[in-house]
């Protein structure tokens, strides 16, 4: 590895002006979860590493609009130890938490989970299914864009040169609301999905299901989030038929790859239950919630 050049800028202007302004291979550090194994096998040599840990923006969770605003840089732990956050979206926290063991959700944050744009990153289809917004800093200002809108494939975004996600925005929780995530992994704990299935809901006064998203990773490029399977849901109390019509659509929309995890059919045939299971605890808990 060439010399390497490493700044802890304070403000986002500075990080972005860094990172436009360099020459050769650039990377944010936030937790490093990710980026330092890519480092030590050689995958990744940046000439600069831009440390965004000191940025507040990035680091602070608030209540803004009636939902919350996050940094990108905030750790999973810390969305978890924040009870506000995690009683209105417990799905999105649950997936936070299912990333890597305790030591690493003390250090790995949202947005790098996002940015590494592993297809079959945790909180991603949790954020969709949220219906999440990233605010997005770069050399020709700030934009706003979807979450489902930042990976584009493996490895790859649709950010250009110069640009930081610098928080998320997550919508106000109406009465009777739920979400839930679920994966599927070969191991008990601490491995990468086969599947995984985030489910948002809101129920009307009378329990019939007036909201939905529904999204599931690891069986595509990039987290899909399957309006097909939310028009499944909604409409209806979420009974066994429109949780079999979901799960149908979820499995039609996957377009997955065979490799040592599982083969293409059974990830098709697992992601139709698992979104069907996470259904049905975000239904119980939009029952719940008043």
């Amino acid at each position: 590895m060439s010399e390497m050049r490493f700044e802890a800028p304070k403000t986002l202007d500075a990080a972005v002006a860094l990172l436009s302004g360099a020459k050769g291979v650039a990377r944010l550090l936030a937790g490093g979860t990710d980026l330092l194994i890519q480092m030590r096998t050689g995958r990744v040599e940046p000439e600069l590493l831009v440390d965004i840990k000191g940025i507040p923006e990035m680091t602070s969770i608030v209540a803004e609009s009636g939902g919350f605003r996050f940094g990108a840089a905030v750790t999973c732990m810390e969305l978890h130890e924040h009870k506000a956050f995690s009683q209105a979206w417990p799905g999105l926290t649950e997936a936070a938490m299912l990333i890597g063991s305790y030591q690493i959700k003390g250090r790995a944050s949202v947005g790098g989970n996002l940015c590494n744009a592993s297809p079959a990153a945790d909180s991603v289809p949790a954020l969709i299914a949220a219906g999440a917004t990233a605010s997005i800093v770069g050399p020709g200002g700030r934009r706003e864009a979807k979450v489902e809108d930042i990976a584009t494939g493996p490895g790859k975004t649709s950010l250009t040169k110069g640009e930081i996600v610098a928080s998320f925005l997550l919508p106000p929780r109406p009465a009777r609301a739920g979400d839930a995530y679920l994966r599927f992994i070969p191991r008990t704990e601490m491995d990468i999905a086969v599947v995984g299935a985030g489910i948002n809901l809101v129920l009307d006064a009378k329990g019939v299901c007036s909201q939905a998203r529904v999204c599931v990773g690891a069986v595509a490029e990039r987290a899909l989030l399957v309006s097909e399977a939310a028009a499944a849901l909604i409409g209806t109390t979420v009974d066994a038929a429109a949780l079999e019509r979901m799960g149908a659509a979820v499995s039609a929309a996957c377009r997955p790859i065979d490799d040592k995890r599982g083969t293409k059919a059974y990830r098709i045939k697992v992601s139709g239950v698992m979104a069907k299971r996470a259904a049905a605890i975000a239904l119980d808990r939009a029952r719940r919630t008043n």
